[in-house]
């Protein structure tokens, strides 16, 4: 009788053993189930975060005259945003600007104020991807102070001896300040066709003129050394405005970089601000 208790308790005191035993294999199961499961995660993000390009360096942007102020503004965004880095614009007309990109001019993005002159990059085969538009701008006519000549719409400005400029045809300003005669049916001989916008509204400023042809953008950027004259016919005469960086870009890291801010909240804030339509 002794014997049989005496081998029942060395059975319970075997099995609570392996039990024990179990117990700790399974906790120690799950710990190395944790730290395998933990791992690839912490390797993943190791990894992402060595694959990151860096933002560093000069960038070069070749962009539309009209967005000199905003996009003046955005470089120095750009420019605390990457500590270290420098953005360049070249502005000008974007027929300019696009001639000199196919000549082989070394610039990093190009914003064009119009598709049709973007176009004549991505004919060249200049563009690394597909152009992505931004903005769109609309016309608005200048004149000098207090509107002495009392300009109310497009048609004022045929009146004889009225002095105007306009921006050149190959210009997209000028393409859509032709778009909008031609579709009211009027004929303007200007006084001169200037190669971008801001030389168009530097005539009226400058009272060389009494009026020009230019975007709203301008007439705002110009504050009070001019007035704008909205007319109907410019809605009409549209331009949207894309951007894209360029195949050759000597720092296609910041181009990318550039470009992203231009199309996000922040660079949408700034350019509607000074004017510009949403895309």
């Amino acid at each position: 009788m002794i014997r049989t208790e005496r081998r029942r308790g060395m059975v319970a005191a075997v099995g609570g053993a392996a039990v024990l035993l179990a117990l700790t294999a399974c906790s120690s199961s799950d710990k190395g189930s944790d730290a395998s499961s933990s791992s690839p995660s912490a390797s993943s993000s190791a990894s992402a975060s060595a694959t990151t390009p860096k933002v560093t360096g000069s960038v070069t942007v070749f962009a539309a005259a009209s967005l000199k102020e905003s996009f003046t503004t955005l470089g120095k965004q750009f420019e605390a945003a990457y500590p270290g880095t420098k953005v360049t614009f070249n502005f000008g007309g974007s027929d300019v600007l696009a001639a000199s990109i196919t000549s082989g001019a070394p610039a990093d993005v190009f914003a064009a104020a119009s598709t049709k002159t973007m176009k004549i990059v991505t004919d060249a085969k200049d563009a690394a991807g597909a152009p992505a538009p931004f903005v769109r701008n609309q016309l608005e006519i200048a004149t000098l102070p207090g509107n002495p000549d009392k300009i109310a719409s497009l048609k004022d400005l045929t009146k004889s001896g009225l002095k105007v400029a306009l921006c050149a045809k190959t210009v997209p300003c000028g393409a859509a300040a032709q778009t909008a005669l031609t579709d009211s049916g009027l004929k303007l001989t200007p006084v001169s066709y200037e190669q971008d916008v801001k030389a168009a509204l530097t005539k009226v400023e400058l009272k060389e003129v009494d009026a020009a042809v230019v975007y709203k953008t301008d007439v705002k950027a110009a504050g009070g050394k001019v007035q704008g004259v909205d007319f109907p016919e410019s809605a009409k005469a549209i331009n949207t405005y894309p951007i894209v960086e360029l195949k050759n870009a000597p720092n296609g890291t910041a181009a990318q970089a550039f470009i992203a801010l231009v199309r996000s909240a922040e660079g949408q804030k700034v350019l509607t601000g000074a004017g510009f339509l949403n895309p």
